[in-house]
């Protein structure tokens, strides 16, 4: 803890360079902890004060000390200072405490101490324990009350670290007061991360005064503070502490930098988020639980939720999502200006422009010369002739210097032996690759080099060999196998280049991937290649009468440089011979080489500075190239610097990593030596952070030799080559100065120097001047090539013979960037002569200096404002580097959601970094950049070690890391979101207008909007007079008998054999039939049972426990026998007794049933152990087995005195979770019956098959009523019959030649996902489903449209008719609104337009517009059913195709609810209710659905226009955000095509947070994948941020007989933390 009082920056110079060193040390791993803490110590002894305890403070409102403000100095500070001084004159250069390296890293610790007091907790993701390796269990346990040691866990010292004052309480160990505390913590500080329970803070009184030391930078790497765990202050300790524990509390303060929020704060409950909850309707049961309430439309549903301060109490997940609303009540830190509503695109805020904003105001620059390019007596005509010159009179000069692995010298190449070995590939390739007369190769023809790293030798001879020949080479990288990162964009370059012949060494052939013969494997996008060994022993010696020929340098290509663009696509740079041999002079000047130079190179040879200073300019020069390849320098960071020594060379060629390694090996090596060397050029000197590596290299090997002077930066790109290098110094001369400049004005693409905030500023060096003989300007790096001004970024471009010449093969890129022409303000060219961009970011310094702050590549260009890639890079790393990623392996790169750029960084992370530690670096990293760069990161993912995809020498492959994590392939191993920081351009919230009823409405309701009022009416269900044709139909029953029961006593007397029901089993078999006798005797036994039951009257309710079958039909007409009101309920799951029997026993509640009738399996069922774990099995009522009953019949047959009398009870769960139970009169019943009839054409003969759950609405009416009514044959497969043989129904349908067939959407899908790929199969067994006219599927939903599409193409061919498949609709109000039937139109589909179904408005457009839903009819509405479309709220009427409730008028309307008592509003607002202007007469009701009407060009029987009746979902299940009205399914569909792992997924909100669960089919390495690609669609399609993102396991969903989703059981699940979820992201 010493540090914490040693004000760093007035230490001397030895020891802040030491402290550098050390602190390298243990970032790199060289040094333990406790090592590096005794070092540290002993250095600091001297200069560390002591910290007196500071006054008390007032509690609430501490004051927050500036960021600047540092403790006092040291008395002797003065004389350090003067000898700084003198010390910063004999340097050159006035190098004040900004110009330090370590200033990014203190910069990010700046900012995140300012950042403590703003930001609130993030919630820590929560992972299931089983797929991630976890962090200590003790993450779940109070911390006990003393003090804990080093080692102990994370969460501990999280925890310990974020208590914010000890605070006095009666018994610490308690369980609520360490919620509480946590609580407190979480709310103060970003980095409470652990998964414990956190609750609203509750003030608490503060023991005692604490010491308030002031923050301190911290120095280079060091983590933010100590990993001590502070005890809980007994309210007994003392107040002087042990100077220990003050130092301890002095860390915590420091960390809290003593934030604290008001203390309103704490007390503010969570925001109010449920006032635009959806409107509830009818009663909701919440199952399990056993009680039943009603509720109002229009009450909020969070009256359901019983919570304390907002916050359920016992539930983890609850309190995160608490957390995280905490984290986004606060303030977003960049101020939104005001927005205003783009007309033309309605969609996004845009931003207006801030008038702040900096603008450039100098002059417009002047075009920058280089010095005259000299011209030199023994120049050579070409660099070919060069080599032949030293080849032939120095022939044993050494040429190239290769190491082996160890870093030892393994063979020289000389002159002579480069030039001999040259001359053979030459004439080899030209006369020895084919036959005598068709030779393969001919100069001007492209040839790939493809040479390891390690193996210059061959690469040089190649490479010359190419030359002498007059071919191009095209050096690639080796290919290691099929899946390399970017390997089918080399191919492209191949491609593009016309390359098909590939030079390479024997030991890289034999390394090369191949395939089971042998052959070279043919990789990704590549062309056909040939490959050709260049070993000396295969190469023919030329005949003595053969020289090449060496021309003088003409404008040919000589050579072409492969380049990766920002996408990933791989394009060649050709370069001109004329430009090759003057980019050698120039750099020859420029860098003033002299002839026997050795030169050490550690760059890669095969292109860039690697290519033109180590194997290019170093032959023309005849210098002694010493190459170290990447492998060496992994074993041995050390060796080039080595090579420097023992070899005296004068040039080293390195870039900043080399650097940063060789300061890591330092200490292996004292006695090395680097005066000899006279340029040490920094290849990525212009990268903005280069800075830092070159001081500390410079700081530390200043005493093994290296002179200030040497160190020479330079900038280049493929396209222009060397652009600027700075020369190297005189000894003594003075230092070149450095730019500061504000992040805030370089987002701006404006220069200004950093004045008051020292955290934002961005420190660069200049790269020297304008190579010679080259013409620079800085034009605008976006539109035309505008000239920029002095103190404007821009980009370089170039105007110089020695450049790159095109983009080989590719004219159309080519010329947009080798021949821009820069113009003026005005837009006049300013010249003829053209220029190349060189995708390189700068602007000109004082004398003429050249400064790049960036690449245009690694431009992020967010909401108008441009940031590098690489800046954010440095301050990623400046957080805590050592702990948690490694220093090198991170991206960044932006992805484009929902109209601009998002920031995204990857990184590796440690694998022995813990779960709290990484979460900890993301949330720290998130306000750093915040901080420093105002901008907000939008996805921060670390994956584990090695996995991201490498560049052939070790760095990131950008393009395909940003590949993978768009298709979700990175598995990423954490993972943070922060969509609501960054996305700041969604469209306004909508704000909902009041409703009021006046004429205005009565206007749009008629008139205005749609010209006619949205209603639809079926045809007339009028009494047929004809006696003769009542005969002929067999009509008898639907004229003469009110009730069910009269139809199926006239039936049995009048057709007692005719077969109504067939039940059929998983085989196929018949395994019950009923005819009407059958029928009518089996209800009767049933009838006399229950009426010899003393305790069961007439009008009581019965319920029928029974599976799918023949039994059930017999039990309920059994009861309309007796006299009894049937209640229908499905059978328990003996499998799942626990969720299923609940249910059963509610229902039985809720009717107040005198009695059961079952079978005698479920009657043991009821009765069972297990049974009586879940219910009290002691209060069933009675329970009748009807499986053996005597044959007896009842004393007479029940016939009510009216039909408005009840038939039965229809119970449903909604899929809100509610349960309803309606009472259906037998005049409905009738009614009903006779209009689906009618709509089908139902008649004795008819034969329908049902695949369907018989227990309520339409299904149970299909099942047990409409055969009696219709005398039609009813085919019956149980639904769960098709689980152990998928093609039952269809082989049913193909067997008795089903003409019509009734079926739910989840066996139609069973049938599409388990027979789509069989229907070969089926067909060989004859199934033919020709014969099916229409098949039904029955909903209470919008029509799945997709799923019948589908099942329609599948079998297509088996000769179902695409015309069959249609869809039903009905609702609790009324069971059967439409249904597709047998005459009239064909289903139409409508495309609307998303964003207006939103607004409540329906926008019709055409197919495939962006944002579009289709949308099928819902089946043609039943014989005597009304249909009207009306506002939910003004209950006024609407017109054509505008959204609204659907109201019905039906005689087949349920009488209302059987389970509310008291509750007489709700049922007249429900079931009766007329309309508040147009036709206030007519009783409706209510469904609860929206939909539309559409007036249709079709016409229907009658040959009127036909209305089509389309639903577009439930009231109830709507989400309200941002004001708008949003359908799940909708959001759930986007979802499901995100990524290929997704198998079903479910959106509910709570607490205005949108919370995705989505089902995970993959391996679970997936789960964190799909967190961004859901956040990404639902911005982009819904323009909704997800807040919480739930991973689970297949099938976790529930979803009910009926195949809808049950998505409040799925809420209440997650809610009490039932989900066993993969994965919870929490997005910020």
């Amino acid at each position: 803890m010493t540090e914490r009082s040693v004000d760093l920056s007035a230490l001397p110079k030895e020891v802040r360079d030491q402290l550098a060193e050390l602190d390298l040390e243990l970032s790199e791993g060289d040094i333990t902890q406790k090592g590096y803490e005794k070092k540290r110590t002993k250095l600091l002894a001297p200069y560390i004060i002591q910290t007196s305890v500071a006054p008390p403070q007032n509690d609430t409102q501490p004051p927050v000390p500036s960021s600047s403000s540092q403790a006092p100095a040291p008395a002797n500070s003065s004389r350090y200072r003067e000898r700084r001084s003198r010390r910063t004159h004999r340097n050159g250069g006035t190098r004040d405490d900004r110009y330090r390296s370590d200033i990014h890293t203190e910069a990010v610790q700046a900012a995140l101490a300012k950042n403590k007091e703003e930001k609130m907790a993030l919630p820590m993701p929560t992972k299931r324990r089983s797929t991630y390796v976890q962090s200590p269990i003790e993450t779940r346990t109070p911390p006990d009350s003393s003090s804990g040691s080093e080692d102990e866990t994370s969460a501990r010292r999280q925890s310990s670290a974020v208590a914010p004052q000890p605070q006095v309480h009666p018994n610490p160990q308690s369980q609520d007061y360490w919620m509480n505390r946590s609580a407190q913590g979480s709310s103060t500080s970003s980095s409470a991360s652990s998964t414990l329970s956190h609750g609203e803070a509750k003030p608490q009184p503060q023991s005692q005064p604490q010491s308030q030391p002031q923050p301190q930078y911290k120095p280079q790497y060091q983590p933010l503070y100590q990993p001590h765990h502070q005890p809980f202050q007994q309210p007994q300790q003392p107040s002087h502490r042990q100077p220990q524990e003050q130092s301890r509390t002095a860390a915590v303060t420091d960390m809290l930098a003593h934030s604290r929020i008001a203390s309103s704060e704490n007390r503010a409950p969570p925001p109010d988020v449920t006032a635009v909850a959806p409107l509830s309707r009818g009663p909701r049961v919440d199952l399990p639980s056993n009680t039943v309430r009603g509720i109002n439309r229009g009450h909020s549903r969070s009256s359901m939720m019983e919570t304390a301060d907002g916050v359920p109490v016992s539930s983890r997940v609850s309190t995160k999502i608490q957390q995280l609303l905490n984290t986004l009540k606060r303030p977003k830190r960049p101020p939104l200006s005001e927005f205003f509503t783009d007309d033309s695109e309605e969609i996004v805020q845009v931003p207006q422009p801030d008038p702040n904003t900096p603008r450039p105001e100098g002059r417009q620059i002047i075009p920058v010369k280089g010095e005259p390019l000299g011209v030199v007596s023994n120049w050579p005509p070409a660099l070919q002739a060069a080599l032949a010159r030293w080849g032939a009179t120095l022939g044993k000069s050494p040429a190239l210097t290769a190491l082996d692995i160890t870093g030892k010298p393994l063979y020289t190449l000389t002159y002579g032996k480069l030039w001999s070995r040259s001359v053979k590939l030459a004439y080899t390739l030209l006369n020895k690759l084919g036959t005598k007369n068709e030779q393969i190769l001919k100069p001007g023809d492209r040839v790939a080099l493809v040479y390891p790293n390690s193996d210059p030798g061959m690469f040089w001879v190649a490479f010359y060999g190419c030359l002498l020949a007059e071919v191009i080479p095209v050096p690639i990288e080796v290919p290691l196998s099929r899946k390399d990162a970017g390997i089918s964009q080399v191919g492209f370059l191949l491609g593009s280049c016309g390359v098909g012949l590939a030079l390479t060494s024997e030991i890289c052939l034999k390394g090369l991937p191949k395939t089971p013969t042998g052959e070279i494997m043919q990789f990704k996008g590549w062309p056909r290649m040939k490959w050709v060994i260049t070993d000396s022993k295969y190469l023919t010696k030329p005949s003595k009468d053969w020289q090449p020929h060496i021309p003088t340098a003409n404008t040919d290509p000589a050579y072409i440089e492969y380049k990766a663009s920002k996408e990933g696509t791989v394009v060649g740079v050709a370069v001109s011979k004329v430009a090759m041999l003057t980019h050698c002079q120039a750099l020859t000047q420029a860098c003033n080489y002299c002839e026997g130079e050795t030169l050490v190179n550690v760059l890669d040879f095969k292109k860039d500075m690697g290519l033109w200073h180590g194997v290019l300019t170093a032959v023309m020069n005849r210098i002694h190239t010493i190459s170290v390849p990447y492998a060496v320098m992994k074993a041995c960071p050390l060796s080039w610097v080595q090579r420097v020594h023992v070899n005296k060379a004068r040039v080293a060629l390195v870039k900043c990593r080399d650097l940063h390694w060789a300061m890591m090996a330092h200490r292996d090596q004292r006695d090395i030596s680097l005066a000899s060397l006279r340029m040490l050029i920094v290849a990525d000197g212009a990268n903005p952070w280069s800075v830092s590596s070159c001081d500390a290299f410079l700081n530390l090997f200043q005493s093994h030799g290296l002179k200030p002077e040497v160190i020479c930066p330079c900038a280049a790109s493929p396209e222009a080559m060397t652009v600027a290098i700075r020369r190297p110094g005189v000894p003594g001369a003075p230092l070149p100065a450095r730019a500061i400049l504000s992040m805030g004005g370089l987002s701006y693409g404006v220069i200004r120097v950093n004045t008051e905030d020292k955290n934002s500023a961005l420190t660069v060096q200049d790269v020297g001047h304008v190579m010679p003989g080259a013409l620079m300007c800085i034009v605008r790096p976006d539109g035309p090539p505008q000239l920029c001004k002095t103190d404007e970024i821009g980009e370089i471009i170039i105007n110089s013979r020695a450049g790159g010449t095109m983009y080989y093969g590719l004219p159309g890129l080519t010329k947009n960037t080798f021949e821009v022409i820069p113009v003026n303000a005005s837009g006049v060219p300013i010249g003829e002569i053209p220029f190349v961009r060189s995708g390189l970011l700068g602007f000109v310094g004082p004398g003429s200096l050249i400064f790049v702050v960036g690449k245009i590549e690694g431009l992020l260009m967010v909401s108008g404002r441009r940031h590098n890639a690489d800046d954010l890079v440095a301050t990623a790393l400046a957080v805590e580097p050592v702990k948690t990623v490694y220093r090198g392996r991170i991206a960044v790169f932006s992805v484009t959601v929902f109209y601009d750029e998002r920031v995204v960084i990857v990184a590796e992370q440690r694998p022995d970094a813990s779960e709290e530690d990484s979460f900890q670096w993301m949330s720290r990293v998130l306000q750093a950049i915040d901080s420093i760069h105002q901008v907000g990161l939008y996805c921060l993912a670390l994956v584990p070690a090695n996995t991201l995809p490498k560049t052939p020498l070790g760095g990131i492959h950008i393009s395909d890391t940003k590949q993978f994590f768009l298709e979700g392939s990175l598995h990423p191993c954490n993972i943070l979101m922060c969509p609501h920081t960054c996305v700041t351009n969604l469209p306004k919230p909508r704000q909902k207008q009041p409703v009021g009823v006046g004429p205005a409405s009565v206007m749009v309701g008629n008139l205005v909007a749609g010209k006619r009022i949205a209603q639809a009416v079926g045809r007339d269900l009028g009494m047929i007079e004809d006696q003769d044709l009542v005969r002929k139909l067999c009509m008898w029953p639907t004229v003469m008998h009110q009730y069910l029961t009269e139809a199926l006593q006239w039936r049995a007397q009048t057709d007692p054999d005719h077969i109504l029901y067939v039940l059929l089993n998983a085989k196929g078999v018949t395994v019950g039939t009923a005819t009407c006798v059958q029928l009518h005797k089996r209800a009767e036994k049933i009838a006399a049972a229950l009426s010899e039951k003393s305790s069961i009257n007439t009008g009581e309710n019965v319920v029928l426990l029974y599976p799918p079958g023949i039994d059930l039909i017999a039990a309920f007409y059994g009861c309309l026998y007796a006299g009894c009101v049937p209640v229908n309920v499905r059978p328990p799951h003996p499998q799942n007794l626990a969720a299923t029997l609940p249910t059963v026993r509610m229902i039985i509640d809720v009717s107040k049933a005198a009695c059961i009738l079952t079978t005698q399996n479920l009657m043991r069922i009821l009765r069972s152990k297990e049974a009586a774990a879940s219910v009290n099995i002691k209060t069933w009522p009675t329970i009748i087995d009807t499986d053996d009953l005597p044959r007896r019949r009842p004393p007479q047959i029940y016939k009510p005195p009216t039909a408005e009398m009840i038939a039965y009870l229809d119970f449903s769960v909604s899929t809100t979770g509610m349960l309803t139970g309606v009472k259906i009169s037998h005049a409905a019943v009738s009614a009903l019956c006779r209009s689906i009839k009618l709509q089908c054409e139902l008649y004795s003969s008819r034969q329908i098959a049902i695949c369907l759950d018989p227990y309520c609405g339409l299904g149970f009416v299909l099942w047990c009523l409409a055969s009696v009514y219709s005398g039609h044959q009813s085919i019956l497969i149980p639904p769960f019959e098709l689980e152990s043989c998928l093609s039952l129904w269809l082989s049913t349908l193909s067997q008795y030649r089903i003409r019509d067939t009734f079926c739910s959407y989840s066996v139609m899908e069973l049938c599409t996902k388990g027979l789509g790929t069989q229907t070969e199969l089926l067909k060989a067994r004859g199934v033919n489903l020709s014969c099916v006219r229409s098949c039904v599927v029955i909903a209470e939903e919008r029509p799945r449209l997709a799923l019948s599409q589908s099942f329609s193409k599948l079998f297509k061919d088996l000769g179902l008719s695409p015309r069959a498949v249609s869809t039903a609709f009905g609702s609790r109000v009324n069971l059967a609104i439409c249904l597709q039937g047998t005459t009239g139109p064909d289903p139409c589909t409508v495309y609307v337009d998303m964003k207006s179904l939103r607004h409540d408005r329906v926008r019709l457009v055409e197919r495939g517009a962006p944002q579009s839903l289709p949308l099928m009819e819902s089946g043609k509405i039943l014989p005597g059913v009304r249909v009207i479309i009306v506002h939910p709220e003004t209950k006024g009427p609407l017109g054509d195709s505008h959204l609204g409730e659907i109201w019905v008028n039906s005689p087949h309307n349920a009488s209302g609810y059987y389970t509310i008592y008291g509750e007489e509003s709700l049922q007249a607002d429900h079931f009766n209710t007329k309309l508040s202007f147009g036709d206030p007469q007519t009783l409706w009701a209510r469904t609860g659905y929206l939909g539309f009407v559409k007036r249709t060009e079709l016409l229907d029987a009658s040959g009127d226009r036909h209305d089509a009746l389309f639903v577009v979902g439930s009231l109830d299940e709507t989400l309200e955000l941002r004001g708008l009205r949003y359908h799940p399914i909708d959001i759930e569909t986007s979802v499901s095509r995100a990524h290929r792992s997704i198998a079903e997924s479910a959106v509910f909100t709570w607490t205005n947070l949108l919370v995705v669960v989505s089902e995970l089919c993959g391996s679970e390495q997936d789960a964190l994948d799909l967190v961004p690609l859901i956040t990404n669609v639902v911005l982009e399609g819904h323009h909704l941020i997800v807040g919480v993102v739930v991973i689970v396991d297949p099938g976790v969903i529930p979803i009910n007989s009926r195949g809808e989703k049950q998505r409040m059981h799925l809420r209440d699940s997650f809610l009490a933390d039932q989900l066993d979820p993969i994965y919870v992201a929490y997005n910020m």
